[in-house]
């Protein structure tokens, strides 16, 4: 046999596997020698064959062994990239198969409200207060893929939605794409609140195709849906016959396959606008029309068809309903450029003639949301229709999507992507050690004590880069000796063993990258009896913890509820408010005196019901502020908070969790982040009944909040906090020297002896034993 860079002693260039199974090749024909010492020639070679199948034979089980440890890593991480980590429904508890990720999005439907149809503002600046749902304002989305699901038909997303408006009644034709079947169907709500309540009445319109963009208007009296039919081939028209849930076929206005189609009166004709589509992408930037003395036809195309055969960015697809205002006529348009229906944009028809069309974009004043993918709009919106009611306010809808067009498949690439890098990476470093090992040995291989080949020696050192690669290999190989020793008496099972290990590194590794591109990156808002609403954040702090605010402010803003953050200022220059990143409203409140009550001052410019109270040195999720806005949302007369404190009564000392386990019950104080209602935290802290206690906070400079814990307790019989525990958490004060905390000895002593004033005060909290980890959501464990 012939070795490269071989020596006296077989050559130091062998890999470990070559040099393991020439060592067990040896060994075998060392130990059996003098069994076969009489044998002849044939007998010899006859030997040597069988010790080279038995050989072959362990080498192929190592391989088949490999290759099923390997097959079944590959299985998993299939599963775990094509399975989210959990799904929305469950994360949500909602029973039904409604809201499965889908690669057209998570499209929810909003209502919105202006003096004009250029100045339309969300339903939340209306500040509707529902008390049946606790949504103290309503907030948008007030239609999605749950209110539909909740009500009996299951969807994965409702978009496209048109009103139909009978007196204060407002009608919602929208697609709802149907989880089961994964087509469009037409679903139908009714609001007899200006859109701030909506009552699922069902599906109107269900074909064996898909529907959307859903059509209604009225003519002489008669009710008509002219829904998108692309899949059919055909535009359809459809005559109610019991409004609004029967339909029946009227007649097929057209045999072609359009999209996004509508029909307007003007200077007396009709006139259809429609997009064809062919093959995916091609509709986006065409725009046809037709012309009738009859919404019914029969249709002549325009002289100047396609009137727009363009790029998908320039708006020629339509993007609902077309409006009169001030005695012109606009046409809405959708963006398709940077993904399918990026933003709606505003065209006045100057010129619409049978033989000409003219059309100049203006400006669309809407504010998108700074949230991004946490708002419910922030990635898309394709859709609007707008109207002007009887009392001359103009009234819109408008869908939304937080994630873009195939966001699904793309995260899906790229995950299986980053898998394909980190198997090349993980090659490559194959590849490098096997270079490595054929300069130089590893040095715990137990079958191989011979010395290197002086050629490869003087080689090497002529060699920086080899030189610099085995010393960094070397270091690597550097491992523990008690593993070492393990795999000098265990070679093969030893390097099988570091090869699975290895593996699962990579498979974990990957699986972090499921994690990752698994999800949509949106921090879903979670709903409570189908509405959404916001709640006001407000933290205390003061200059010596100003680049605290600034981080503080810039993440949580971007979470999906929050509606305004107001920064009590307790001491010092306050910042300016172009210091701070907030992509929703920032007041800053200053205060003569640097008090800790201060936190919980009646503040009537607050406009929402629900505060967050949250200590600006605390850093969570926005789906765990969310999930404790749901919470608190059901149960607005407690406390519901994150950083709970567990209290022996008998010692009246905090204690930790595993005090709570063990005595099966526990009183619990939250501290430091909890939802209340401001309309009645902050006029009990303010009470005469407080104000020894707010003697206390004063003197101790701490305690606020165990104060307003023993107010809400003693106010009630019943249970007064909530917990949900955060995913994660971390407490940036431990970063800090300003924290009146960074002492935890010295504070958990102050606190302590808070506690027994306040229980001289109000009454011992002892007999309020809570059940630990009760609630079926397990969002207490």
């Amino acid at each position: 046999m012939v070795v490269a860079g071989g020596g006296e002693n077989g050559g130091g260039g062998r890999s470990c596997c070559m040099k393991w199974l020439q060592h067990n090749r040896s060994h075998y024909n060392h130990h059996h020698h003098h069994h076969y010492s009489h044998n002849n020639n044939h007998s010899s070679n006859v030997s040597g064959n069988n010790n080279s199948a038995r050989v072959v034979a362990a080498g192929f089980v190592f391989c088949l062994v490999c290759f099923v440890i390997h097959l079944l890593i590959a299985v998993l991480y299939g599963w775990l990239i094509l399975t989210p980590p959990f799904s929305l429904n469950e994360r949500k508890g909602l029973p039904w198969l409604g809201c499965q990720e889908d690669n057209e999005g998570s499209w929810a439907i909003g209502v919105f409200f202006g003096q004009s149809p250029f100045s339309l503002k969300p339903i939340e600046n209306a500040e509707i207060w529902i008390n049946e749902s606790a949504a103290w304002p309503v907030a948008n989305p007030v239609i999605t893929c749950a209110s539909a699901s909740d009500s009996g038909f299951a969807s994965n997303f409702v978009a496209d939605p048109f009103l139909y408006v009978q007196g204060d009644t407002f009608y919602l034709f929208y697609e709802t794409k149907n989880s089961y079947t994964m087509q469009g169907d037409i679903g139908v709500a009714k609001s007899i609140d200006k859109g701030a309540t909506w009552q699922q009445l069902g599906i109107a319109l269900d074909e064996e195709w898909h529907l959307s963009y859903p059509y209604v208007f009225n003519y002489l009296g008669q009710v008509y849906l002219m829904p998108e039919s692309r899949q059919k081939g055909e535009l359809r028209l459809y005559r109610v016959t019991n409004f609004p849930l029967e339909w029946e076929l009227d007649r097929i206005i057209m045999k072609k396959p359009l999209v996004d189609s509508f029909i307007i009166d003007h200077d007396g004709a009709y006139w259809l606008f429609g997009s064809e589509h062919h093959y995916f992408g091609t509709a986006n930037g065409r725009l046809e029309i037709w012309y009738s003395s009859s919404p019914l036809g029969p249709w002549e195309p325009h002289k100047k068809n396609p009137i727009y055969n363009t790029y998908s960015s320039f708006g020629a697809r339509n993007g609902g309903r077309p409006f009169r205002y001030n005695g012109n006529l606009y046409r809405i348009g959708q963006d398709c450029g940077e993904t399918y229906g990026r933003r709606v944009r505003i065209f006045k028809i100057e010129v619409l003639s049978r033989v000409d069309y003219k059309e100049v974009e203006v400006p669309f004043p809407f504010e998108e949301s700074s949230k991004g993918r946490n708002a419910w709009n922030g990635a898309r919106y394709h859709h609007l229709d707008v109207q002007q009611l009887r009392s001359g306010e103009w009234v819109g809808v408008m869908d939304g999507d937080r994630v873009p067009s195939g966001d699904l498949v793309h995260r899906f690439l790229l995950g299986c992507a980053s898998v394909a890098a980190v198997a090349g990476l993980v090659l490559l470093l194959g590849v490098l050690q096997g270079t490595v090992n054929c300069i130089v040995p590893l040095n715990w291989c137990s079958d191989y004590s011979g010395k290197r080949s002086d050629t490869l020696n003087a080689w090497e050192r002529a060699n920086v880069f080899s030189s610099k690669v085995r010393r960094g290999f070397s270091r690597i190989n550097r491992t523990p000796s008690y593993l070492r020793s393990w795999i000098k008496r265990n070679t093969c099972t030893g390097r099988l063993v570091l090869a699975l290990v290895f593996a699962l590194g990579v498979v974990f590794s990957c699986t972090g990258v499921t994690f990752i591109y698994g999800g949509s990156g949106a921090e879903e808002p979670y709903s409570w009896k189908g509405q959404f609403s916001q709640f006001t954040l407000l933290t205390m702090t003061y200059d010596a913890r100003l680049w605290n605010l600034k981080m503080f402010v810039n993440h949580y803003s971007r979470c999906t509820s929050v509606k305004e953050i107001v920064v009590v200022w307790n001491k010092g220059i306050p910042p300016k408010l172009s210091d701070l990143d907030s992509a929703v409203p920032v007041r800053i409140r200053i205060e003569d005196q640097n008090s800790l009550n201060n936190r919980f001052k009646i503040d009537p410019l607050i406009k929402t019901r629900a505060v967050l109270e949250l200590d600006d040195d605390i850093m969570m999720s926005c789906d765990d502020i969310e999930r404790g806005f749901m919470l608190w949302r059901q149960h607005p007369d407690r406390i519901v908070g994150f950083y709970p404190r567990f209290v022996d009564g008998s010692q009246l000392e905090y204690s930790g969790e595993k005090y709570a386990r063990k005595n099966k019950g526990y009183n619990m104080i939250l501290t430091g982040a909890a939802f209340m209602d401001s309309q009645v935290a902050f006029k009990r802290y303010w009470s005469e009944q407080a104000k020894p206690g707010r003697e206390v906070v004063d003197t101790y400079f701490n305690c606020e909040d165990v104060l307003m814990n023993f107010l809400y307790a003693n106010a009630s019989l019943f249970k007064t906090v909530e917990y949900v525990r955060p995913a994660w958490a971390i407490d940036t004060s431990k970063l800090s020297s300003a924290a009146i905390s960074r002492d935890t000895n010295g504070h958990y002593r102050i606190r302590s002896e808070c506690l027994r004033k306040f229980t001289d005060m109000y009454g011992s909290m002892s007999g309020r034993l809570w059940e630990f980890d009760s609630r079926k959501d397990h969002w207490d464990v």
